[in-house]
């Protein structure tokens, strides 16, 4: 790996593992974003004047916008995080999920084969795996658990797994797929769940729970997240799917109450509001596989990885409000659209 062109830099996962690369790499990174709506440049501006670092407004779905970065900056790697993931937005509105998810990922694969690069690596999710029984915690998802897909957002990504899977198996090419479970830390959109409950409850608002908030789900520090797929790329065979989880399985009520007793708030101050179709009970990622292949561990705890996140939004209350203003979607034309005319 030298050029590693990484789709959606600028979200939440992307732009936290530029930093990941530039920190313990000599690579150089090309952040290649559309910026919708979850895309923040203000993610990045620490590294922005970095002599490794390029970023490039396009579009995945636009096969012109990916061979002109590719060509330009001699890019040898991709690694894809660009993808519309907000399942309750799926239900709301599915074409966009297909159309980014999957015809986006085809676009890139495309252009993997034609120019004959050396690594691709699809940034996958374990919702593609469905959902687990509650009553059973021995079970956990494994690289060979079925696909059984329950959302709209999760369908898509299933989907782009398995043109990942056809495009390796057909023209042999050097494909790898990570499954990771839910992630947490600085830089997340305030739409999901822990930066939204901690924003609510710095806010003062009420706190919105689904149902009766016994949703489990298993999660991930993002920044153990971006070592485990740095570890992929380095030292994985082509064709591996990998497991991503941080074995912290919590339901989502015993988070938004630890949350509210972090912040020395009221339990008072949450509503239970009805749940959304189809929501998955549970989830939880065996990673065995990676940690035994590829030596990868998790670093943090849940107990320290929430502190960690609490404290930096807290500290960050600046980026959360512009976020939530809409205000950060000013940046770009601020500090990058006259450069690129």
């Amino acid at each position: 790996m030298q050029n590693i062109l990484i789709t959606g830099g600028a979200g939440f996962i992307g732009s936290n593992f530029i930093k990941h690369v530039l920190d313990n790499t000599n690579c150089n990174v090309v952040n290649f974003d559309k910026l919708t709506y979850a895309g923040n440049l203000e993610n990045l501006v620490d590294v922005e004047f970095n002599d490794r670092y390029r970023f490039v407004k396009g579009d995945i779905c636009d096969k012109e916008d990916v061979l002109k970065a590719v060509k330009e900056y001699g890019i040898d790697t991709i690694v894809n995080f660009a993808a519309e993931s907000h399942v309750d937005r799926s239900i709301l509105g599915a074409k966009e999920f297909i159309n980014t998810n999957v015809g986006g990922t085809l676009t890139l694969l495309e252009v993997l084969k034609e120019q004959g690069l050396s690594k691709y690596l699809q940034v996958s999710t374990d919702e593609v795996y469905g959902s687990l029984p509650e009553d059973r915690p021995e079970i956990k998802f494994t690289e060979q658990t079925p696909i059984t897909t329950n959302s709209p957002y999760s369908a898509s990504k299933a989907s782009a797994d398995l043109l990942c899977n056809a495009f390796r198996h057909t023209f042999g090419l050097p494909i790898l797929i990570t499954r990771c479970s839910n992630n947490y830390g600085p830089y997340q959109f305030p739409e999901k769940l822990i930066p939204l409950m901690i924003a609510k409850a710095l806010g003062g608002e009420e706190l919105p729970v689904y149902g009766d908030g016994k949703n489990v789900r298993d999660w991930l520090y993002v920044d153990d997240h971006c070592s485990a797929i740095l570890a992929v790329l380095e030292k994985s065979r082509d064709g591996e799917v990998y497991n991503v989880g941080g074995n912290n399985e919590w339901y989502n009520i015993d988070i938004v109450k630890l949350i509210l007793k972090k912040l020395g708030r009221p339990e008072s101050m949450i509503k239970y509001v009805k749940d959304r179709p189809g929501h998955d009970r549970r989830y939880a990622i065996d990673s065995s596989k990676i940690m035994n292949e590829l030596g990868w561990k998790p670093a943090h705890v849940f107990e320290d990885g929430i502190e960690l996140t609490i404290n930096w939004y807290v500290e960050n209350e600046n980026w959360w409000k512009k976020v939530m203003s809409g205000e950060y979607l000013k940046y770009f034309e601020q500090n990058y659209s006259a450069k690129m005319h």
